[in-house]
């Protein structure tokens, strides 16, 4: 019986592979340049870090984690003893990476007082328990950034712009991309707001679907968020959290769209954009793409969440930030038809002429790659027939062809796979010749690795 992947998953091959290194290091080259610090939390945390971050109330905690057991734990639960638990042995996969980020900094007390802001950014594998479809797994992968320490609306606005950022150096079309932004207010005019929601959504409960017919008690302003067509619809005519603000929430988001506006990045205001867990705060903005992922069109969101480092254990803390999905960004590159990186392929290939030469062939290709060439080479013994053809199959143009004869008289021979055409080279003249062949020579300039510019350079480069 063969044995696949879980249901949800993927493997990462080839140029998906390729994919996420690259969003990954995109990620890192603009997340740096704003002083954001990379770090790695756990792949599973205690649930009550979920449960306090995310909410009771939201589906990533009723419905989509995953639970881990040690083996003692689950012999507890196997046997009806779940009640006996330590919290530490109540476990899950981590749906998100906000509230494990959270936790380590409080853990690690890394929010000194009077200290400056604290910048983290973060890349790795989530997951959830939900039907798997088109660009949303059961494992999936988010890039991050979270910062902690200002409640300043500028940084709301510098994380957006942040974001904005990252999507236009991984060469999406701005004009396939959609920033939206809203304010959910805070704890002095949220309450009455979700209020006067569940008290709209009362007066329609017999029109809404059952899973919001549960929200009106537990968290009215999910159902925004709803995709069933009838929800969405009666939602549209229900009170707006713009017209709800305090003056200071109202103060706050007026600031930050005026930095945003200062910058020239473009926003649509939707007063209806709210975010799937409970800790935000104030701003809200979400990222869509046009192209490439149908209705589930967002790669990607976030906001202010002031009041999460407390509830998980810290001291009040303001905070934002954002994650973005990597498959529903690969899905949008794709659909874009943006520039992605493409296997390298070899520069040179190595074919061996018998089996006397092996030690020979062997050193000749790690100088080679430890002069920067990316090298192919035979290792099982083929004729040299075959290692053409496996040169020509991995696409490499030049070969160098080392045998009994060769390594007698001290030099290789070079064939130029497009041509065919072939000529002899001293080993000591190996690599300038490839450099020259390659080209390398004149699109790159040599650094030299000897630490006195006032000597002779000793390079092998240079040996010849």
């Amino acid at each position: 019986m063969a044995i696949n992947k879980p249901k949800g998953t993927e493997d990462l091959l080839g140029e998906d592979a390729l994919t996420w290194v690259y969003v990954r290091d995109v990620a890192e080259s603009v997340f740096t340049s704003y002083g954001f610090k990379y770090l790695e939390v756990p792949m599973f945390e205690q649930v009550d870090v979920f449960v306090h971050g995310l909410g009771t109330a939201t589906d990533v905690v009723r419905k989509e984690m995953f639970s881990v057991y040690s083996p003692d734990g689950y012999a507890k639960i196997s046997e009806g003893r779940a009640d006996e638990l330590k919290p530490d042995q109540r476990l899950a996969l981590r749906p998100e990476a906000t509230a494990g980020t959270v936790r380590a900094v409080v853990e690690h007390n890394l929010l000194e007082q009077g200290g400056a802001p604290v910048r983290l950014w973060y890349a790795g594998s989530m997951f959830r328990a939900e039907r798997p479809q088109k660009g949303r797994l059961r494992e999936f992968r988010q890039i991050g950034a979270e910062c902690f320490g200002t409640a300043d609306p500028a940084a709301d606005a510098e994380v957006i712009i942040m974001f904005m950022r990252f999507i236009e150096q991984l060469q999406l079309p701005r004009e396939s991309v959609r920033l939206l932004i809203n304010s959910m207010g805070d704890d002095q005019c949220r309450p009455a707001y979700r209020e006067s929601v569940a008290a709209y959504m009362r007066e329609h409960k017999d029109e809404l679907c059952e899973e919001c017919q549960r929200r009106i008690e537990t968290n009215p302003l999910r159902a925004f968020d709803c995709k069933n067509e009838a929800c969405h619809k009666i939602m549209e005519d229900a009170p707006r959290i713009t017209d709800a603000l305090c003056d200071d929430c109202k103060a706050h988001y007026e600031q930050v769209k005026h930095y945003l506006d200062s910058q020239g990045i473009r926003y649509e205001e939707d007063p209806r954009l709210v975010r799937g867990l409970d800790y935000y705060t104030r701003t809200v903005f979400e990222v869509q793409v046009t192209d490439g992922l149908g209705a589930q069109n967002a790669i990607g969101g976030g906001g202010r969440y002031d009041k999460l480092v407390e509830t998980i254990g810290g001291k009040p803390t303001p905070a934002l930030g954002f994650a973005s999905g990597f498959e529903r960004i690969a899905l949008a590159l794709e659909a874009a038809n943006a520039p992605l990186p493409v296997p390298a392929k070899p520069d040179v290939y190595v074919a061996v002429a018998g089996s006397e030469v092996s030690a020979a062939s062997f050193d000749l290709v790690q100088k080679l790659r430890d002069n920067g060439f990316i090298v192919e080479c035979d290792r099982q013994n083929r004729s040299l027939k075959s290692q053409f053809k496996l040169a020509d199959k991995c696409e490499a143009t030049t070969v160098l062809v080392l045998g009994p004869d060769e390594l007698a008289q001290g030099v290789v021979t070079l064939r130029d796979m497009l041509t065919h055409d072939q000529k002899t080279i001293a080993f000591a003249d190996v690599i300038q010749e490839l450099e020259h062949v390659l080209g390398y020579d004149e699109d790159h300039d040599h650094e030299c690795c000897c630490e006195d510019d006032d000597h002779e350079c000793c390079c092998d480069h240079n040996e010849a």
